[in-house]
């Protein structure tokens, strides 16, 4: 969603404004469950259009990321801040008591399903097979910990090679959802980025008008602990509104899904 138009607070309600810049915010407890090769951690997957940073609050672990120039496994210690662009598959690894805050471009994408989970190829070859895969059902817990391991069966593959077909498989499975990301990107980040252009406008114009409009909000941390990609999740709302149902073109609704990434 993009930012409000300024609107005098009544009094006892807050006004709270979209997070800057339209980005996402998360609180990250990394897995500690042990995987095939004896890591423990989270769940290997790459986003499309997203950009994601971590800033590591504590513990200690690593994350290991594979793009077209290879493979890396970048350390992960208290006070670094590391980020990755989109096409760069990433594994948390955790080697004791990880925790991150997590930043995600373009907030609204990755909740509508902005990620590929690597899968082996024949489950992504089936989008029926990879939806049953990537759904949490039953115990979350343990559908969480059956998807961390049928996707780094897949990652350990791909260090192998197979990554443009990898490429090809996750446009082929998110192709339907392009219309609705381009609306939420529309009226998330660009128009975060455009209210930006205004002000610089009325500024060079010597209207200083939206300098007596300034909020300030608070977001209280969630108490709803989620089961992410990479570990247990307290995801910060973007706003305080409601969602719509997002149409694409055809006017067929895209429903706003879980948040799987991280």
């Amino acid at each position: 969603m993009g930012p409000r138009a300024p609107v005098p607070p009544c009094r006892g309600t807050p006004v709270v404004t979209a997070l800057p810049g339209g980005v996402g915010i998360s609180g990250l407890t990394v897995y500690d469950w042990e995987a095939a090769d004896g890591l423990c951690g989270g769940t290997p997957h790459m986003h499309l259009v997203c950009s994601e940073a971590y800033v590591v609050i504590g513990g200690a672990g690593s994350v290991q990321t594979l793009t077209t120039s290879g493979f890396a496994d970048t350390p992960l210690l208290p006070g670094d801040v590391v980020w990755f662009t989109p096409g760069t598959i990433h594994r948390l690894v955790n080697d004791g008591g990880l925790r991150l805050v997590v930043l995600m471009q373009n907030s609204g994408l990755p909740e509508a399903g902005d990620a590929v989970f690597t899968f082996p190829a024949p489950v992504l070859a089936d989008p029926h097979a990879y939806r049953r895969a990537a759904a949490l059902t039953g115990d979350h817990a343990t559908a969480a910990r059956r998807r961390r391991d049928l996707a780094l069966e897949g990652f350990l593959s791909l260090r192998e090679g197979g990554l443009r077909e990898f490429h090809t498989a996750a446009h082929r499975l998110k192709r339907e959802l392009l219309d609705a990301w381009w609306i939420r990107w529309r009226e998330g980040p660009l128009a975060a980025a455009a209210t930006t252009g205004r002000q610089l406008q009325a500024l060079k114009a010597g209207d200083l008008s939206h300098l007596g409009q300034g909020e300030v909000s608070r977001r209280e941390r969630p108490q709803r602990q989620l089961f992410g990609m990479c570990g247990r999740l307290h995801t910060y709302a973007v706003s305080d509104s409601p969602t719509r149902p997002l149409r694409g073109p055809s006017g067929s609704p895209h429903p706003h899904t879980s948040k799987e990434h991280r």
